[in-house]
């Protein structure tokens, strides 16, 4: 039995009705299956947390179809790699008329260079791929690829589908059904699977094989005096990693100091990079703070410096005194706006002109034809200051920076407005 496969291994369904899970997809009359059924397979993203089946699916699309498998990591495969599979699919395509099913898992590891190399193969119909991804495919996979995939979104496993689970695995497996096995309590199983069902069978299989006994009792107590409960409490690799970094940020940018430090706790529990808390909140304090406390930004980079010297666990300290100062700190996302602001400008009006007298003029010819001319020097005036234009004429006048509601930047907005008059009127 020592050479057996781990148990999650050797649960793993074969076609669509042992399938757990993901009812909106593959239940009876779900787009998904009705695609498979009819054969009429596209090129198609996974996108869902670990252990919710995306492998499993995949396999089970290509065993229900027939087609020819092949699998890649993005972990461990190159383009050559890539390259290589999708030679021996064009040949089996040519040789025997069979499309090859290519899934490849954590695709959005895959480099811009290698998931262009995967899109002539796709575009000429030589494989139909199936992409695996924990990650937004928006921002991890190339848009031309994007665009020649159908997304399906999968769930967390539900409380019916993890003890479903447990119930085949009990009943079906080949170790398990030898056993006495009586789940009494089932909460704590379920909550440090955190939906996951490999973790789930994997925790299920640590359990069996650590009680002594022919009979074997599942109470949730034994289940936390078995099993190290760190192991679900932070996933570094999964959502819930990008989950509590999203709960910390919006703690301190909503101003409550006491969820951005439990949060942080959270993160450093799990063993998480201080360098990337650090970092996120190096984007914080100008993202969501900006001139309503510049000083936000100095500390938060004072902050970095100091855990990439220091180390853990003495930088947790570090942490915790900038998540609270900067959740305290007044808050303006003005730079934020008025950079989202000037881009869509920029992306409105294309490449407008430089106005001449803004231009730099290096040559006796360029001075010669207007560059630099009218310009006026800033220093030269009272208060280093003169009414001129830096705006391109065809959105000259527009209104970029909005100053946002706080102390310091009611100060700048009562400055701009003796400045500029008009222009700057709020």
């Amino acid at each position: 039995m020592n050479n057996l496969p781990p148990l999650a291994e050797r649960m793993r369904p074969k076609n669509l009705d042992d399938y757990v899970g993901q009812k909106h997809l593959v239940g009876q009359g779900a787009v998904l299956r009705k695609a498979i059924e009819s054969g009429a397979l596209p090129s198609m993203l996974f996108w869902g947390p670990p252990g919710v089946g995306k492998t499993t699916l995949a396999y089970i699309i290509s065993q229900t179809l027939d087609r020819p498998f092949f699998s890649l990591s993005a972990i461990n495969s190159g383009v050559k790699d890539v390259r290589e599979v999708i030679e021996t699919a064009s040949r089996i395509k040519e040789n025997d008329g069979q499309l090859p099913v290519l899934f490849i898992d954590e695709i959005h590891r895959f480099s811009k260079s290698q998931q262009d190399s995967l899109l002539g193969a796709v575009e000429r119909g030589i494989v139909t791929l199936i992409g695996a991804t924990t990650e937004n495919p928006s921002f991890e996979v190339i848009s031309a690829l994007l665009s020649r995939c159908q997304v399906y979104i999968l769930q967390h496993l539900s409380e019916d589908d993890l003890l479903d689970l447990l119930s085949k695995a009990m009943k079906d497996d080949i170790v398990l059904r030898e056993k006495k096995v009586e789940i009494k309590e089932h909460e704590a199983l379920l909550r440090l699977s955190g939906g996951d069902g490999r973790k789930l069978l994997n925790i299920f299989e640590l359990l069996i094989n650590s009680i002594s006994g022919k009979k074997i009792e599942i109470t949730n107590q034994i289940v936390l005096d078995h099993v190290q409960q760190n192991m679900a409490l932070y996933d570094k690799a999964g959502e819930n990693h990008y989950d509590i970094i999203s709960a910390f940020i919006k703690s301190m940018r909503g101003s409550d100091p006491n969820g951005a430090v439990y949060w942080l706790a959270r993160m450093i529990a799990g063993g998480e990079d201080p360098l990337f808390i650090a970092r996120r909140m190096l984007i914080l304090s100008s993202e969501d703070i900006g001139n309503a406390n510049p000083n936000a930004l100095l500390l938060a980079q004072a902050c970095f410096n100091s855990v990439n010297v220091i180390g853990m666990p003495e930088s947790q300290l570090i942490l915790s005194q900038t998540a609270i100062y900067l959740a305290t700190s007044a808050k303006s996302n003005s730079a934020t706006t008025a950079m989202g602001m000037a881009m869509s400008l920029v992306k409105q009006t294309g490449d407008l002109p430089v106005p001449l007298h803004l231009r730099n003029a290096p040559t006796k010819l360029m001075k010669n034809i207007g560059y630099g001319k009218d310009y006026k020097y800033a220093h030269n005036f009272q208060n280093s200051f003169i009414d001129q234009d830096f705006l391109p004429e065809a959105v000259r006048g527009t209104k970029i920076y909005d100053p946002g509601n706080n102390a310091r930047e009611n100060e700048s907005k009562e400055k701009l407005k003796r400045l500029w008059g008009e222009r700057y009127k709020y």
